[in-house]
This record gives C-alpha cells, structure tokens and sequence, in this order.
C-alpha cells in the first residue's frame, strides 16, 4: 500500500516519506486548496520538524503564507485550523503508529477533512509531477503560540460539581504535551499520570489504547491510587480508551453509548452519529434517551461529513474517536476525557462507581474486532453474500448481514469490511447471548480462515 490513504498520509521514514516527499506535499496541498494561508503542527517523533519544515518550504514556495505553531497534538491543530483565520492546514504526524513511522493529517477551511474521496489521491498525483518553480513572492511565516488557548478551549467543556480522581497514561505521545496546562484549569480533576514525556521512540508501550495490553499500565495506576477511572491515550491524541475503577476496559461503543445519555439530556432530539461496527446498544440508547441514531461507515472523514449534513452533536467509532461538534465537528480523545470527567463528578452520580454507570450498557455479547490475512478479499466478501443471503444486507462499508432485530429472543449481525491501513479483513460481530456469539464467530471463522494473531 502506498503512503496516500484513505484517511491521511503515513510512511516509513526515510524510505517511503522523507523530507524532499514532504516539500512536495506542502507545495501540491498549497496549489490544491489555492491557498492564501495554510497552518502547520506537529507531534514530537524524532523526524517531525524536519518534515514539518520541509512542508512550510513547499507551501511558501507556493506563495503561500504558513502560520508554524510547533509542537501540537492533531486536536490542538484541529482546533487552530478551526479558530484562526486560515484555509486548512496538516498536521504531521502518525498517529499510534511505531517511531520509525510519519505522515500528516490534512484539513481544508474549518478544519474539514481532507481524505481520498477529496484531495488525497490528487496530491499524489500532483506529487508525482514535476515542481513548478517557485512563485516570484515567497509566502510568509509565521510562529504562534496556541497551547493556553487551546487549554482554554477544551477547558470550557469542563463542567464538574465534585472532584474526580483519575489515572493517564499519555503513552509518551502528545497528550503528555496538552494535557498540563489543561489540568491546570480544571482543578477538581485530581490527575495522577504516567509516562507524560513526549518521546518519539515510544519507549515503554506501543501508543495504541484500543490493544487491551497496552491499557495494563493505567489499569495498574488505578488500582494503585484508588482512582475513579482511568484513560489510555494514542499518539497524537485524538483517540482514548478508557478503564473502570476496578481496571475493566469500557468499550468504546460503551462510551458512545453512555455520553449520547448525557449529551441528549442537554440536547432533546438530536441525532447522534455511529459507526457500524458498534454494539447495537448505541442505537438503542440513543432511541430511549429521545435522540436520532444515525448509523455511517468507518473513517473521521465520513463521520465529520455525515455530522455536519444530520446536524449531529456528537459521534463516536468503535476505535476510540469521539466527535463533538462544538470542538468544530472534529475529534479529541481530551474532550471526550473532560465529558465523562463531568459524568461522574455531577451530584447526580456523585459516589457511584464508574462501573455501575455503565453496567447496563453491557446488555449484548460482541466479539470485538477480529483481523484476517485474505487474499482474494473481494472472492471473501463475495461468498459472505451468497452465504448470507437469506440476512438483511448492505454494502455501506464491507458487507453487514443482520438476522433478527432488537427486543427478538434471538438475534445476531456481522460487519466484515476492508481495512482502510493494512492489508486485512476486519470481522466484528455481536449477538443477544454469548452461545450464539460464539457459534456464529466459528462459523465466519470457518469461512475466512483462521484469524490474525
């Protein structure tokens, strides 16, 4: 798979991305958008400011001015694109991938996505040409603090009646770099925290919180200190994962689930976004708290869209993406962390555990996702719809098959879909009892093939 995905741009450094790629991605997104200024962050991988710099060279050789604002996670550049007066920007970065890894994430005005279906595949082609000279006036730089405001910001969504103690883990990603300035203005959340250095090499765990090993940490931290919950970030931030105050992981789709309850006792009739790999109790939650469940295919770039056209609230993926559209439609493992923060600091819940609230959300049996090597994947997707063809189906995203509906004394689902990052079959699949879970897990196994370690 080449370096232009469907959702960003990410490589090997040097042999797939390196700093002369990089001038050309800035110059071709600069030209691409007719961009009269564009901004630039950055996470804290070893090779992140050379990239970094060779964007801005690209871009101002375009003619376009760069407001450079150094160090940031992709929220905190989602947010400066959103809040300052500019026509998109990027940030590089690669998310949870390992050290040797880099890319960029990349948004037109408004910090709107830019992903395959509207730009992404054209800066490849546009990168594979040849570089146009550079214009007569070189475009300016300029260098912007934005880390108090952005504070500020996520701070605002801060609304706690008591105190909450917490345990976070940063993974030594850009969280460790946000993080500070926002607990200092949010004093009722009593944080204790590990592994808060950005460090590009990731030396002590991989920065990917939805790997159950990788949250062994923070659950240790909990247990440790007593604390309330805990919350395990990626690499740059903008996913989370998190644990009850016994150390038992909360699904994402859980949490999906759990804040839509408390978003639409604020926002009565609103819809809420999902997506379709998530438990069937997102939507049924939704329906109960008097909400609009709006089901979408997997990928920020769908799901900020799709947002913006249902006019949703909020969003959340099974990946641990959690979508508010007063943070200009986009995601941020930290608000999410802030909004459940004021769930069980409210005088509501005060003193009940994290566990209980989110106990009768456990209501199904899901296996979570399962990856498998395929060779021929659409020879798989197609035998799945013969197999299956007696099941409601649809195509959104892979193939999901569904037998039965909620409230039935049986019912199960499966989505298998082609993952946008790696060369894989991705098989979720849920039911109303734990046998009938696993015996139509056996059976999709015995379709696929055995699955990936």
């Amino acid at each position: 798979m080449g370096i232009f995905k469907a959702y960003d741009i990410r490589g090997l450094v040097p042999s797939e991305l390196d700093a002369g790629l990089a001038y050309k991605i800035g110059n071709a997104f600069a030209r691409f958008l007719g961009a009269g200024r564009l901004l630039v962050g950055r996470d804290m991988r070893v090779h992140s400011e050379e990239l970094a710099g060779a964007v801005i060279e690209g871009m101002r050789d375009a003619g376009t001015d760069v407001v450079s604002i150094g160090l940031a996670s992709t929220p905190m550049t989602y947010f400066a694109i959103g809040s300052q007066s500019v026509d998109g920007g990027l940030c590089v970065t690669a998310s949870h991938n390992p050290g040797e890894y880099n890319g960029m994430k990349l948004c037109g005005p408004g910090a709107r996505p830019i992903s395959a279906a509207n730009g992404i595949l054209d800066l490849e082609r546009m990168c594979a040409e040849s570089i146009p000279t550079p214009t007569k006036l070189r475009g300016k730089l300029e260098e912007l603090e934005l880390l108090s405001a952005y504070a500020d910001h996520v701070a605002s969504f801060a609304d706690m009646d008591g105190e909450v103690k917490l345990a976070i883990d940063a993974a030594n990603g850009m969280a460790g770099y946000t993080l500070p300035a926002i607990l200092e203005r949010v004093p009722k959340a009593r944080a204790t925290t590990l592994f808060m250095e950005p460090d590009g090499t990731f030396p002590n765990h991989e920065a990917n919180p939805i790997k159950e090993r990788n949250l062994d940490p923070v659950r240790e931290l909990v247990l440790a200190h007593g604390s309330h919950l805990g919350v395990g970030f990626d690499g740059d931030a903008d996913r989370c994962s998190f644990v009850d105050e016994a150390g038992h992981t909360v699904p994402p789709d859980l949490m999906t689930a759990l804040l839509a309850r408390e978003i639409l006792a604020h926002c009565p009739g609103s819809a809420i976004v999902y997506d379709l790999r998530s438990s069937w109790v997102v939507k049924e939650v939704i329906r109960e708290a008097g909400g609009v469940p709006v089901k979408d295919r997997v990928g920020h770039s769908f799901i900020k869209a799709t947002m913006r056209e249902r006019d949703a609230v909020f969003a959340g993926e099974l990946s641990g993406h959690f979508y508010f559209k007063d943070n200009f439609t986009t995601d941020s493992g930290v608000i999410a962390m802030v909004s459940v923060l004021n769930l069980l600091a409210s005088d509501a819940n005060r003193g009940r555990p994290f566990s209980e609230l989110v106990q009768d959300l456990r209501r199904y049996h899901a296996t979570g996702e399962i990856n498998f090597v395929v060779e021929d994947k659409a020879a798989a997707i197609a035998l799945l719809e013969r197999t299956y063809s007696d099941g409601r189906q649809d195509d959104l995203d892979g193939i999901t098959v569904e037998f039965g509906e909620l409230g039935d004394p049986e019912w199960w689902w499966f989505n298998v879909r082609l993952s946008n990052t790696e060369p894989l079959l991705r098989l979720n699949l849920e039911a109303s009892s734990a046998a009938l879970r696993e015996a139509k897990r056996d059976e999709l196994v015995g379709l696929l093939g055995e699955p990936e370690a």
